[in-house]
């Protein structure tokens, strides 16, 4: 059975090359993994005006040689799915997808609830009173964190219209996306506490009827990613799990699908 050090290893090869390997950070915990990404496929939730998912089957059968034999051609956007939002998304000059260290995806996670009041609020923005409520309870939050934001919406996946407040799509739905997200003054909060990236269970860190994306444009422009439609956050704890989150590796991209992992004690 492959060891968690075994699959961090191989996992960060596959997305640093051999040419650009990054030594493990020390102390990788022991525990089961759970898997916090939505797989792609054609019921895959992209942004009203973003090219969705499609998978083409280019071979799938036995060979005239005798030998089963099976690929497919995919094509996406960057952002849609569980993915990454590079910096270079929102803030100029800022890491692209293939530029971001590898220990900014990899670290100790805290998990902020706010379910109850995103269930009461659609377009509810998670505040600096959130953050400061958790840490009466858990302490303060940990420097280098990666801070997973929990709303409850990914029980709604792949049901668009609960997901993202429409089912439409086009320019047109923008104006209907209603689903919880980040103030930009809580966002700020995040950066003086240093942490290394964001990461939401909703498309987006800003809220669904944000016109000016500031919480990105707050994050970004410190070079913390964000990872956006987390799934599984229900079966992290408060504390205590460790993530790892590689993209796709992406030259010059401004995000990418994403395949994120956490390590549970």
């Amino acid at each position: 059975m492959r060891t968690v050090m075994g699959l961090f290893a191989a996992a960060s090869l596959l997305a640093g090359g051999l040419m650009h390997c990054t030594p493990a950070p020390p102390g990788l915990p022991a525990g089961h993994l759970i898997d916090l990404t939505h797989p792609f496929s054609a019921e895959t939730i992209y942004w009203p005006t973003a090219k969705s998912f499609t998978l083409e089957k280019v071979a799938e059968g036995m060979t005239a040689a005798g030998y089963y034999y099976a690929a497919n051609n995919f094509s996406a956007a960057e952002h849609g799915g569980t993915h990454l939002d590079s910096p270079i998304h929102f803030a100029e000059g800022k890491h692209t997808t293939d530029e971001i260290p590898l220990e900014r995806l990899v670290g100790p996670a805290v998990v902020v609830d706010v379910s109850t009041a995103a269930a009461a609020d659609r377009d509810y923005q998670i505040q600096i009173a959130d953050f400061e409520a958790w840490e009466k309870q858990h302490g303060r939050l940990p420097a280098q964190a990666i801070v997973l934001l929990r709303t409850g919406y990914g029980k709604y996946w792949p049901d668009r219209e609960k997901y993202l407040g429409t089912a439409e799509t086009g320019p047109q739905a923008v104006a209907g996306l209603h689903f919880p997200g980040l103030h930009p003054q809580a966002a700020a909060w995040l950066v003086q506490r240093g942490v290394k990236a964001v990461g939401i269970d909703t498309p987006s860190i800003d809220y669904g009827q944000s016109t000016l994306f500031e919480s990105h444009q707050t994050l970004f422009r410190e070079n913390i990613p964000a990872f956006e439609n987390v799934a599984q956050l229900e079966q992290l704890p408060a504390v205590g799990a460790t993530v790892i989150a590689l993209p796709m590796k992406i030259k010059g991209g401004s995000g990418g699908p994403l395949r994120i992992i956490a390590i549970v004690p």
